[in-house]
Formats: structure tokens, sequence, C-alpha cells
């Protein structure tokens, strides 16, 4: 008689052993998820929206409360003064109301505005519904009495109380595709994704193309390796405004000591604007680009070449093998999977890239990318919506790439 054992890895071993491995991992897992999985959501629920940069704040009555007159001795009178407005420009805040505690010693000699009562040191108003823009002032007359003073304290140590509720445009039911509207009907749309798709590929094969030929010079042993080495992490290291104005002051147009080498040597007759004018900008971020993160490809493939087996190239050296063949051959059907890995990386990051094209051009001169124009929508124009739908097409762009490139383009190591 035989007793049949469970597949491996299905026994209630296995299955406490995976329980306890998820609950270990829950929280790493939970957190990573919030932090990419909610602000997504947000954009995505933002791009859907009729809102503006002044909309992400909820409408609400603020109260401004103060004393006037200063007094200084029981039996002087004074003003208490509230200062009521809505916080929005175009939305209704109803059930408006407004509750507040008087001073000991205060005693009330003025009217009390419509709308308003007072019992004892309670003091309550109720406004009902108030416009856009709304803003009133209410002026209270008082006399103050010695226990005022002996109380020494201060109106504004009893805060007034406001409430009130309002549609709030983030929260409701209203939904809009004007926003992907504007987006994609908008002249210059194609035109800033061509720039974007340009800098991308540009960009990211050149990294990858000046990284490699750094990882083949530094793949021997020679001396000053180690200070070679360091000198080429810098670009990758530096801060990113410092080389950005650097490069700028470099290439000034009439102070710039590359336009000064250039006029010198009869090249030209007077200073190129090298980040003013088509297409010069465009190709002058890009080469930007490949210098200040070719270091990042330069490492991963210098890590990868070193772990390769010396076997293979001196079994090629003994079979006459040219230092071409030997790196076609060899080197790189070894190199394929890191190649496609920093691809990959580099592709997004650079799809994603803001701060070097705004720091050297503003995203003029034919640099404008799609980061540069969710800036531009959001910020400049005050419409969060449309910078919504911008980041929703970027989103889109780089989950097709990255769908394409598993499909088509990664290569396991080797092969």
């Amino acid at each position: 008689m035989t007793t049949a054992v469970p597949p491996k890895g299905t026994g209630p071993l296995a299955k406490r052993e995976a329980r306890l491995a998820w609950g270990l991992l829950f929280p790493t897992i939970f957190s990573v998820a919030m932090v990419i999985i909610l602000p997504l959501l947000s954009i995505f629920w933002i791009s859907i929206k009729p809102i503006g940069l002044a909309d992400l704040r909820p409408p609400v009555p603020v109260v401004r409360e103060q004393l006037r007159g200063k007094p200084a001795a029981a039996g002087d009178t004074a003003t208490i003064e509230y200062r009521l407005r809505n916080s929005s420009q175009d939305t209704l805040i109803e059930g408006v109301t407004l509750s507040d505690s008087f001073p000991p010693g205060v005693t009330v000699t003025g009217e009390i505005p419509e709308g308003c009562k007072q019992t004892g040191t309670e003091f309550f108003c109720d406004f009902g519904t108030i416009d856009p823009k709304y803003n009133n002032r209410m002026k209270i007359e008082v006399e103050v009495g010695q226990e005022y003073f002996d109380w020494g304290g201060h109106p504004k140590d009893s805060e007034p109380v406001v409430t009130g509720t309002a549609d709030f445009i983030l929260t409701n039911g209203e939904f809009t595709l004007d926003n992907f509207r504007r987006v994609f009907d908008g002249s210059e749309f194609w035109s800033v994704f061509g720039v974007t798709l340009a800098y991308t590929v540009f960009g990211t094969i050149g990294a990858i193309v000046v990284g490699l030929f750094a990882a083949l010079l530094l793949n021997n042993e020679f001396r000053g390796q180690g200070v070679l080495r360091g000198l080429y992490l810098f670009p990758y290291v530096a801060p990113v405004i410092a080389v950005a104005f650097t490069w700028v002051t470099l290439f000034d147009p009439t102070s710039g000591s590359a336009n000064e080498l250039l006029i010198r040597m009869g090249v030209t007759q007077e200073g190129i604007n090298f980040f003013g004018q088509k297409p010069l900008a465009l190709i002058m971020v890009i080469v930007f680009e490949i210098w200040r993160y070719f270091p990042l490809s330069f490492l991963f493939i210098l890590a990868r070449l070193q772990s390769i087996d010396t076997d293979m190239y001196e079994a090629a050296d003994m079979d006459g093998a040219s230092p071409f063949q030997k790196f076609w051959y060899l080197s790189m059907p070894m190199l394929l999977g890191i190649l496609s890995v920093v691809f990959l990386l580099r592709f997004i990051w650079t799809f994603n890239k803001f701060d070097d094209i705004f720091l050297l051009t503003g995203g003029n001169a034919g640099t404008r990318t799609l980061t540069v124009n969710v800036y531009e929508q959001a910020f400049a124009v005050s419409n969060i919506g449309a910078g919504a739908a911008v980041a929703v097409v970027v989103f889109g762009c780089l989950l097709v790439f990255s769908i394409f490139f598993f499909k088509f383009i990664s290569r396991e190591e080797g092969l």
C-alpha cells in the first residue's frame, strides 16, 4: 500500500511558509503600492475633472477677528471686528455659521448685526448661503471692564469657529473629457510628441553607446585607471543645476568660451546661439543628455564586462581573432541582457526628464517635451486638469513602450 505524496509546494508546511512569507512582505508591498498607486490614481482622477490651479483647495468660509481701539482702562470702549469672506471666486457656500466667545468683562454696547445673537459671552451668527467673492465686515461696539484686564488674555485666545458646506470640484460627480480634447486638438501636440521621441531615442542610444566605449576603454588595467573612472562619473554625480548653468554659460552667444574659440578659429564670424535657435537647441539638449547620463551605462556595462570569463578571449587570441571580432562575437552576446535593461531604464527616465530641458532652454527653441508641457499646462496656464491629461498621455506612451519592449526587444544574457 502506497501513500500519495502531495505535489511539492502544496503541503501544509509549504502553505504555512507561504502565508508567513506574504505576511512579512505585506507591509513593504502595501507601502510601495501606496506610494505608486495613489499618486497615479489621483492623476487619472484629476485628468477627467474640469479643474484649475485655484480649485485644488475646497471652498471654505474664512473669518478673521480683530479688536480695534486698544482699551487701556476699565470703562474704555473698543470695537470687535469680524471679517468673513468666501475663499472661492465661483462657488456658493451653504449653511455658513459663526460662533465665538467674548472675553470676560466685555459688554456689548452697540447693535448686534442682523442674523446674529448674543447669549451672555456667547456670540452666534447664521449667514445662510454666501455668494462667491463674498467679503463682509461686522463691527460690534463694546465696553471693557476691570474683569477684562484681570483676565490678562487677548481676544485671539478664543478664535471664532466658522462652518459651511460647498460643492468641491475634486470630489463631486462632474467629469469631462475636455482636458484630453484640448491636448490632442492642439496644433502643438504632435510636434511636442515628436521632439519628446527624438530627445528620448537619441539621448538613450547616445548615452548607451558612449557608455559602452568608456567601459571598453577602462576594462583593461593601466596606470591611472581609478582616477579616470572617477572623472567619468563626474557628469552623473554633479548637481544638475550646477552643470546646466555651466553649459549655458559656456555656450552663451555673447560671452561664452565656446563661441569665442570658434570665432578665433575662423569657424564663424559671430556668436552662435546654441540654446536659442532651432534645431541646434534640440541637438545641444540631446548632447547634454548623453554627456550627463553615459556614466550610468558605463557602470552597468563595465560591471558585466569584468564578470565575463577571460578563457574565451584567450581561445579567440589563439585562433587569430581580431579585437573587433572578439567584441562582436564574444562580448556583445554577453552584453545583450544588460544593454536591454539599461535601454529600458534610460528610455523611461529620459522620456520623463524635465529638469535638464527646463534649466537649459525652458522648453523654448523647439525643445518643448511632454513633461515640459505638463508643467506649462498645470502651472503656467493654471490648468491642472490639462496638465494631468498630458501626464496620463505620458504614462500611456511608456506603458505601450514597456509592453513592446518586453515582447520584442528584451533579451536574455548570452543570447
